[in-house]
């Protein structure tokens, strides 16, 4: 197929979503159909929670809740494997119609992880968060894991040093602690 696959947003029930990308899978898998359907995600996003007792936690949440992205090539089978899985309630568009994300809204989402990133700190800097649960906060660099595009930044909380693991993009350089 001369054809590229695009992602796509899947409507789902909520609660659903693993479910829905596991059987998304599993029918891709049983059917050989991985050059039609080569990639299904839930978008998550690790989150420090602060709990009652000053403890904090970290917890992965879905980005999105409700939807799941799909990378797909569009085809009428494609379409009936996607749409007739057992909790999707249709596709994101117009009408149900599946449109396809424009580059600049899987960039924007972070879907593609085999995009390079520059890191424009690095350990020892200090930070400011940008995104998230700590927005606003600074901290110190404690380690940069490229692979997993994630930086581990110790945040002074309540008079105490608490570490955040958080996406690089969701933290930017500064130059005043």
């Amino acid at each position: 197929m001369s054809e590229t696959a695009k992602w796509y947003v899947v409507h789902t029930y909520s609660g659903y979503e693993n479910k829905v990308a596991q059987t998304i899978l599993k029918v891709v898998d049983n059917r050989k159909f991985n050059e039609l359907i080569p990639e299904v995600r839930v978008p998550t996003e690790l989150v420090t929670e602060v709990t009652d007792a000053n403890k904090t936690k970290e917890v992965e949440r879905k980005v999105f809740p409700g939807y799941v992205l799909v990378k797909m090539i569009l085809t009428d089978e494609s379409w009936y494997i996607v749409r007739n899985t057992r909790g999707v309630t249709g596709f994101v568009g117009p009408a149900s119609k599946p449109v396809p994300l424009s580059e600049k809204e899987v960039a924007a989402l972070g879907v593609e992880r085999g995009r390079t990133v520059e890191v424009t700190f690095k350990v020892g800097d200090s930070v400011k968060i940008s995104a998230g649960a700590m927005e606003g906060f600074i901290g110190e660099v404690k380690s940069i894991n490229t692979d997993e595009m994630t930086v581990e930044v110790a945040v002074s909380m309540f008079g105490r040093e608490t570490l955040a693991t958080l996406e690089i993009s969701q933290v930017s350089r500064t130059d005043a602690y």
